[in-house]
């Protein structure tokens, strides 16, 4: 059974619309409890916010109650997980629970306009939701980076089309790949934030970029990833109303059909 936690996290975003991420979380998240017939549990997230600290914005937030929830919420999930946020920063626990049950064969579809692979050092804003994946590779600031980590090379990057010149070194030398079909796995952890779709789609985003996919793309794409075992999956950077985000029903459904829902 799909256990579905929302994290309404926002400290890992600093943009003009960040103080919506929790709000956006929660429409969401009942949406999604209505779509897949699921009941929703709520991870209590702090709301407030701190200066950066060592390069990251909100660090005592983020590495205090925000995780400790998050870690509480994930200790006998008992099968597949939904977690949907918040700001990306609401991966680093699930998907460092997932590669910790999973082993290091586990791979990632990463959906996201941006391949969040910076650090404290090249971050030009300092929000987190930019350097979880390269935490996750267990690269980083010491206070984030996963343990055990994801192998370079299990993570596809999908529908990524915004780049920091770190991010484009760190994808040239092998952390991340750009096609499911590199990929070497079974099992899949499915990362989603919405801003690999087209603003003109969808216009709850938290960090809107041009160019990006249609509904139908993105449900696409999801169908294609059947062949794998889904063991868990993230949507994150909401800023939508309730009725913005009913738009994304067919999301959520495909979500549901690769959680075995």
């Amino acid at each position: 059974m799909t256990l579905i936690n929302a994290v309404p996290q926002r400290q890992g975003a600093v943009g003009p619309r960040s103080a919506e991420l929790p709000d956006g979380c929660l429409a969401l998240a009942e949406l999604a409890g209505h779509v897949l017939g699921r009941p929703v549990h709520h991870v209590r997230q702090t709301r407030s916010v701190s200066e950066v600290d060592r390069g990251i914005a909100s660090r005592a937030e983020l590495t205090g109650p925000n995780r400790a929830a998050q870690l509480a919420a994930l200790e006998a999930p008992g099968g597949p997980v939904l977690t949907i946020g918040g700001d990306c920063g609401v991966e680093l626990v699930p998907i460092g629970v997932a590669r910790f049950r999973h082993g290091p064969d586990l791979g990632v579809a990463w959906f996201d306009a941006h391949p969040d692979l910076n650090t404290a050092s090249t971050s030009p804003s300092g929000a987190f939701h930019g350097m979880v994946l390269r935490s996750l590779f267990g690269e980083g600031d010491a206070d984030f980076a996963a343990a055990p980590a994801l192998a370079p090379g299990n993570v596809a990057l999908l529908g990524t089309r915004v780049f920091d010149p770190e991010e484009r070194a760190a994808v040239s030398r092998g952390l991340a790949v750009t096609s499911v079909d590199a990929l070497a796995v079974e099992k899949l952890y499915v990362h989603l934030d919405l801003d690999v779709l087209d603003p003109a789609e969808f216009p709850g985003l938290n960090y809107p970029e041009p160019d990006g996919w249609t509904i139908a793309r993105l449900v696409a794409e999801l169908d294609a990833l059947s062949g794998y075992e889904v063991v868990g999956a993230g949507i994150t950077e909401c800023v939508g109303t309730a009725r913005e985000v009913e738009v994304l029903e067919p999301v959520l459904a495909a979500i549901g059909r690769l959680l075995g829902h």
